[in-house]
């Protein structure tokens, strides 16, 4: 009797636990859960916490299906490449992340399927990249406008996302490639944009070194033509100062002026031994060498004449006509 008893006691214990295991459920801080009794929707926890249900879920009772509550990933890539403005087409990745906000619409949408979900939400993605892309040339995405285009994107995916019960929190545009025809077009027009650019620089500096240069030899003239006004000034000066000084010695001893001039005629004259002179004894030209041993002894001697020939080209003029 008492051992029925115990055995019914620990039978009702039994079932006890397992009614309370199955009425209780726990919701942590990356996760919502959605109770569903007999296939609708009860309630929707997006707190963590412990929680409790109607236990027996195999009888049609309360069911707990658990749905992320963290941002997730959706990644766009080796998708058919994106035509641009313009005709051409480019590979384009992308990617952007977006979080359950709506349980329930998610639950009553694609029967909380995550899987079904991000398909439907990569269709939409897709046709929005390529709407705004379409709308642009391939410069833009490597421009300080692919901000803007990873925003547009992002706006034009919500309402489609709001209604699967998703929040589209960024969108980034990860890669824009051109493909292999086009790389090589586009790398054709570039070089040749290149070349374009490098024969106009050394056409500017061609010119730039012309104009330096004319400058340059303009200033050469105007240095050399003003070296040479004042170079005949100072000669023209010096000239008037020797021609002064001449003047001054002739006019104070006019005899021994010509006696100087006279001898460096006759060094420049005799100064070539190969010279062959005919003159008259009586010639003008000899008249110093007259009477030269009868000069008195106590005549005061005259000062050397020196080589340098102030003025030979006169001297010379007088022999001449002297011969």
């Amino acid at each position: 009797m008492n051992s029925n008893r115990l055995t019914l006691i620990g039978l009702a214990i039994i079932v006890i636990l397992i009614t309370v295991y199955a009425s209780v459920f726990v919701v942590n801080e990356r996760q919502q859960a959605i109770v569903l009794r007999f296939g609708e929707i009860q309630d929707v926890k997006t707190e963590p916490g412990l929680y409790f249900k109607m236990p027996f879920a195999f009888a049609g009772f309360d069911t707990v299906q658990i749905i992320e509550d963290r941002l997730l990933r959706l990644d766009l890539a080796d998708q058919p490449p994106v035509q641009v403005s313009g005709g051409r087409f480019y590979e384009v990745d992308a990617f952007l992340t977006f979080k359950i906000t709506d349980a329930r619409r998610f639950r009553e949408t694609v029967s909380g399927d995550l899987t079904s979900a991000a398909a439907r939400l990569r269709t939409r993605f897709d046709a929005a990249l390529r709407r705004v892309y379409g709308l642009r040339s391939f410069e833009a995405a490597l421009s300080d406008e692919r901000t803007e285009m990873m925003r547009q994107v992002r706006d034009l995916i919500r309402p489609d996302a709001q209604s699967l019960g998703l929040s589209v929190e960024d969108v980034r545009i990860v890669r824009t490639d051109l493909t292999a025809e086009v790389s090589q077009q586009t790398f054709d027009r570039m070089k040749a944009e290149r070349l374009a650019e490098a024969e106009r620089i050394r056409a500017r500096g061609r010119e730039t070194a012309r104009r330096i240069r004319a400058v340059a030899d303009r200033q050469v003239i105007e240095i050399v033509a003003e070296a040479q006004r004042e170079s005949e000034i100072i000669r023209g000066e010096g000239d008037a100062k020797r021609n002064g000084i001449f003047a001054d010695a002739f006019g104070r001893d006019p005899e021994f002026f010509e006696f100087y001039r006279s001898m460096a005629a006759y060094q420049r004259a005799l100064e070539n031994s190969d010279t062959t002179m005919v003159l008259s004894p009586n010639s003008e030209f000899f008249k110093f060498f007259k009477d030269s041993g009868a000069a008195p002894t106590n005549a005061p001697a005259r000062p050397p004449v020196p080589e340098v020939d102030p003025n030979p080209g006169t001297a010379e003029q007088e022999a001449t006509t002297q011969q």
